[in-house]
């Protein structure tokens, strides 16, 4: 229970060691400031990672604790004297960054790389910013997006990794009548399956070890899913994938959402010559790449930084639309108090998304 001048907030201090404090509640300081009261917000994969290891390089410490969370939704509680396009009450959801605006990144319209972005619940690199883990938090206009009235706020959370999905792809170039695997099957590998077939992929076949998982995303969105088999090589299991759904040379695109590094070498002997190959998934620091066939083939290697210009807005146009129904990936749902346990839970790899109630008055 909180009140309307509490901010009740989860800080992480370390691995394993979450608190929930009342912290000030975010006032106006800038006239294109608003407030969000948060509903929901969603647990990525990354929120794990820091519960189990307090950070991705730079980490949490007693002393400079972080409030968790990045994927959010939630109804406008305040706004600025200069704010256009939002009023109190709307619901929204948010992207979760504020760049610099001044930095050659941002200036030649790839914020995403700017080198001071404050990424909600990153300790860096850039200043380290406090999550949307709470009951109130603030953000610039900018980077608030209205949700259309038939979009429930548990859908909006959603915005967030499918719009990870839609930076991929278009780093991708996917187009028209194009074969694409997408390697992992968890939420955004699954949702850059839906974007893939959205963008006009005519075959896109999903990679897991996870056969529920599998079994979920051929009903979602791919034309056909593969379990790669643990006893033979990746260069076997890419030649299984090729034969068994007639790709001829080897696909046109892959979507690398795992990290795993059997998915990043298979990703790799599974492209046709020109192909393009794109790091979503994050793993471990180094892997072994297969660098001759890389060569070989002329593959065309991107990494994927979470989103940029125009990915949130063609994220909320596919919910608006109704073209990527993102209310089936939704699992459960658990109190604000749950948080910890949410994590365990998406640790152990149960369900596809779940979503953290926002504080209850």
């Amino acid at each position: 229970m909180a009140g309307q001048n509490s901010n009740l907030s989860c800080l992480l201090y370390g691995p394993h060691e979450a608190k929930f404090e009342d912290r000030e509640v975010p006032g106006i300081r800038d006239p294109h400031d608003v407030v969000i009261r948060i509903a929901y917000v969603g647990v990525c994969g990354s929120d794990v990672h820091f519960w189990h290891h307090g950070g991705v390089g730079l980490k949490v410490s007693q002393d400079n604790p972080l409030t968790m969370g990045h994927e959010a939704s939630g109804t406008i509680h305040s706004i600025g004297s200069s704010v256009k396009t939002l009023k109190i009450g709307d619901k929204v959801c948010i992207e979760p960054g504020l760049p610099c605006t001044r930095c050659k990144s941002c200036k030649s319209g790839r914020y995403n790389l700017c080198p001071d972005m404050a990424f909600a619940a990153s300790p860096g690199p850039g200043p380290a910013t406090h999550g949307c883990l709470c009951k109130y938090y603030k953000l610039t206009e900018s980077f608030v997006y209205k949700l259309p009235s038939h979009v429930s706020l548990e859908e909006g959370v959603l915005v967030e990794p499918l719009a990870v999905a839609v930076h991929g792809n278009r780093l991708a170039g996917v187009k028209p009548g194009q074969t694409v695997v997408v390697f992992g099957a968890g939420p955004v590998g699954i949702l850059s399956a839906a974007v893939a077939r959205q963008f006009g992929a005519v075959e896109v076949i999903s990679v897991d070890m996870n056969a529920a998982r599998l079994e979920f995303v051929k009903k979602f969105a791919a034309t056909g899913v593969f379990t790669p088999d643990a006893n033979v090589d990746t260069d076997t299991n890419a030649a299984k994938i090729v034969k068994r759904f007639k790709l001829d040379r080897g696909a046109d695109v892959v979507i690398e959402a795992s990290g795993a590094e059997a998915c990043i070498q298979m990703g790799i002997y599974v492209l046709a010559p020109g192909g393009t190959y794109v790091q979503t998934g994050c793993g471990k620091p180094n892997v072994m790449v297969p660098m001759t066939k890389l060569g070989e083939k002329e593959i065309v290697v991107k990494g994927a930084f979470r989103y940029g210009a125009g990915d949130f807005e063609l994220a909320v146009g596919f919910l608006s639309d109704g073209q990527i129904d993102v209310k089936k990936l939704i699992s459960k749902t658990v109190d604000f108090e749950e948080a910890p346990d949410a994590w365990e839970s998406v640790g152990k790899g149960e369900g596809i998304k779940t979503l953290i109630r926002g504080v209850q008055d």
